[in-house]
C-alpha cells in the first residue's frame, strides 16, 4: 500500500503548534505579542490560499463567453426571424462575442425551440423565439415537445413584427374587400400558405377565414416563410400571411407580389401606403408577434443579464433601430427578462379565446 500524503496526516492544531515552536526556537527572546502577530500573518496566508479555488471559479464565470455562442433560429432562412436574428448576431460581435447561427426549421418552430430547451444551460445555446414558440406549445398541442414556461428562460425581446395579407399578382384582386368577394364567388379556388400548423401565420389565416366568412380557402403548410414566399412568387399558392420584412416590401414594390394590407395596429413607417386590415373592415385582424431571446431553464442569471444588457445596447443603436424600422419591424427598447416574460404571458392570454373559438388543436 502507498503511504498517505504528509499533508493528509496533519491536524490543524499540530500545524499551529509546529509553527509556534519554530518561531520560538528561531527567536527565543521575542515578546508574546510578536509571536501572536506572526501567527496571525500565517493564518491570513492559509486563508488566502483556501480561497484560490473560489476566485478561479468566479474568474471563469466572468470570462463568459469563452467560446462562440450558438443561436438557434427555428425556421429556414428568408423570414422575419432571419431578418432580426442575423443583424442582431452581427451586432453581438463587439458586445458579446461570436455567434454561430443555426436554422432548425419544422413543426412551426417547435423543433428548434425544443433543441434549445434540452440544451445544457450554460449560455452557449440560445433561441430566437417569442410569441410563436410560446403559444404553439402552450395552446395548441396536446403533446407538447417541451414546456414553454418551465423549460425556457426569457432574456429580452428584440423586436415585434406584423403580418401581411399577400396575394400572387395573377389573383384578380386589388384590396382585402376584393379578396373576400373573390373567395366567396370562387369557393375552393384559393389556398393560403403558412409556416406550419399552429404558427401565427396559420392562426392568422384561419382568423381571416372566420372574420371574412370564407371557409373554402384551403391551407397549405410550409417549413418556413422563405419556402412560402418562393411559392407565392411562382404562383404555386395564391395567398399567404407572411411576416412583414424588407424583402417582402421590395417584392411588393417590384410587382412580384401584392400586399393588400398589414395586420399592424397602425400603418407602417416603412410603407405608409399599405392600409391596415382594421382600416379595411377587419378590426379583429390585428396580429403582431414578439421576437426575442430565450435560454434553457437553469442558465445562470448573471449570463441571462449579460445577454439582456448587450441586447438593449444593440437595439438602442440608431443604425440598428433604423434597419428594423425600414424592414417594417418595430424595435423593442429597454427590454429585460421580466418584461419579456410578461409580454409572452400576455400573448398567450390574447390568443387563448381565439384558438378555442376556432377549435384549433395539434395532436
Amino acid at each position: 500500500m502507498g503511504s498517505t500524503p504528509f499533508r493528509a496526516r496533519l491536524h490543524p492544531d499540530s500545524v499551529f503548534r509546529e509553527f509556534d515552536s519554530r518561531i520560538a526556537l528561531a527567536a527565543p527572546r521575542r515578546e508574546p505579542h510578536i509571536m501572536r502577530r506572526c501567527r496571525r500573518q500565517f493564518l491570513q496566508l492559509v486563508a488566502g490560499a483556501a480561497t484560490l479555488p473560489c476566485v478561479s471559479l468566479i474568474a471563469r464565470a466572468q470570462a463568459y463567453p469563452a467560446r462562440p455562442i450558438r443561436l438557434i433560429i427555428p425556421f429556414p432562412p428568408g423570414g422575419a426571424y432571419d431578418a432580426v436574428g442575423r443583424p442582431w448576431a452581427d451586432k453581438m460581435k463587439s458586445l458579446l462575442g461570436t455567434l454561430v447561427i443555426e436554422n432548425i426549421g419544422g413543426a412551426s418552430g417547435s423543433l428548434g425551440a425544443a433543441a434549445v430547451a434540452r440544451a445544457r444551460p450554460d449560455g452557449y445555446t440560445i433561441l430566437l423565439g417569442g410569441t410563436l414558440t410560446r403559444i404553439n406549445e402552450a395552446l395548441l398541442k396536446s403533446r407538447p415537445l417541451y414546456d414553454p414556461v418551465k423549460d425556457l428562460h426569457p432574456i429580452a425581446s428584440v423586436a415585434a413584427n406584423c403580418l401581411g395579407v399577400v396575394v400572387h399578382p395573377a389573383v384578380p384582386v386589388q384590396s382585402v374587400q376584393d379578396l373576400i368577394a373573390y373567395a366567396k364567388t370562387n369557393p375552393g379556388k384559393l389556398s393560403y400558405g403558412h409556416t406550419g400548423v399552429g404558427s401565427i401565420q396559420h392562426l392568422a389565416g384561419e382568423l381571416f377565414k372566420s372574420l371574412a366568412g370564407t371557409p373554402g380557402i384551403a391551407q397549405v403548410p410550409y417549413r418556413g416563410t422563405g419556402p412560402l414566399v418562393t411559392d407565392l412568387i411562382s404562383g404555386q399558392v395564391q395567398l399567404g400571411f407572411p411576416g412583414v420584412t424588407g424583402q417582402l416590401l421590395e417584392l411588393h414594390r417590384s410587382g412580384k407580389l401584392r400586399v393588400l394590407a398589414v395586420t399592424n395596429p397602425t400603418r407602417l413607417i416603412a410603407a405608409p401606403e399599405l392600409p391596415t386590415a382594421a382600416e379595411l373592415g377587419l378590426p379583429g385582424m390585428t396580429v403582431t408577434g414578439s421576437l426575442g431571446l430565450l435560454a434553457p431553464a437553469g442558465t445562470p442569471i448573471e449570463i441571462i443579464e449579460q445577454i439582456a444588457q448587450a441586447t438593449r445596447t444593440a437595439v438602442a443603436e440608431p443604425a440598428f433601430k433604423q434597419m428594423l424600422v425600414d424592414a417594417g419591424i418595430e424595435p423593442t427598447l429597454d427590454s429585460n427578462p421580466e418584461k419579456f416574460r410578461q409580454s409572452l404571458a400576455a400573448d398567450v392570454a390574447l390568443w387563448m379565446p381565439i384558438v378555442k373559438a376556432l377549435g384549433l388543436t395539434i395532436d
